[in-house]
């Protein structure tokens, strides 16, 4: 929303966007990214309405069926992960992410320009939540660094972007439950306001293939949250007693 606020024309995509809350100015476009022939439609789609600026990878199944039989196996040790978590974050995220990638690249080397960004977390340089979050997340990053090597000649960024806490309903639910502090939470909003002024940043470039913290690159570049503030950058020391 942030970046259509910005005056981009922002294209959602998803399996369930027909009944996201969105604006009327934001084009739904139906697509299980897990499935390689709609992904290559979508990004036809958007060429054909006149080309891409931006790609937000942030296709995600990780955080479903955290529960399995009434168990809390989010934290489980990797022996006894359920199957369908890998598949969950690594086929639905990195897999689906490395694919949206390739097809907005076709487009943008032609356009001499353009950013991806890799939604990441801490995780991929820690021990956060379990081993497969681990893995997807330092994949990801991996595959930010290795895409910016071969994009940079064409003047295409891409970079993986952390997010801090952000105040989706399933946060603002276990906040309500006592579980959570949202002092230095971030709105849903607030990553969109981020990639805005990355994009227009003179600097992007230089940015390409590293890991950018989001509420960092903020106060670097100016962009507030929807109430104004401006959060709090994490740190791997800051997370050091989080687990």
């Amino acid at each position: 929303m942030a970046l259509a606020a910005a005056g981009f024309k922002v294209f959602a995509t998803g399996r369930s966007v027909s009944t996201a809350d969105l604006p009327a100015a934001i084009e739904r476009i139906h697509c299980d990214h897990t499935r390689d022939t709609e992904t290559e439609a979508v990004f036809r789609q958007i060429e054909d309405a006149g080309g891409l600026a931006v790609l937000v990878n942030s296709a995600w199944g990780g955080y479903e069926r955290m529960m399995e039989n009434g168990e809390f196996t989010w934290p489980a040790p990797f022996w006894q992960q359920p199957p369908h978590r890998w598949s969950s974050m690594i086929d639905a995220g990195v897999r689906a992410a490395f694919f949206a990638s390739a097809y907005a690249a076709r487009i943008m080397i032609r356009q001499r320009r353009g950013l991806i960004v890799n939604i990441s977390y801490w995780a991929a340089q820690r021990h956060i939540g379990n081993t497969v979050y681990g893995i997807a997340k330092a994949a990801t990053d991996k595959m930010t660094s290795d895409m910016a090597h071969e994009l940079r000649r064409y003047g295409v960024t891409a970079i993986s972007l952390y997010p801090g806490l952000v105040r989706t309903e399933r946060v603002l639910a276990a906040a309500q439950g006592g579980w959570l502090d949202l002092t230095n939470s971030e709105s849903p909003e607030f990553i969109g306001k981020v990639v805005a002024a990355l994009y227009t940043d003179a600097g992007l470039l230089k940015r390409s293939g590293t890991v950018v913290v989001a509420a960092e690159a903020a106060r670097e570049l100016g962009a507030v949250d929807t109430d104004g503030s401006q959060p709090v950058p994490l740190s791997l020391e800051a997370l050091s007693g989080r687990e």
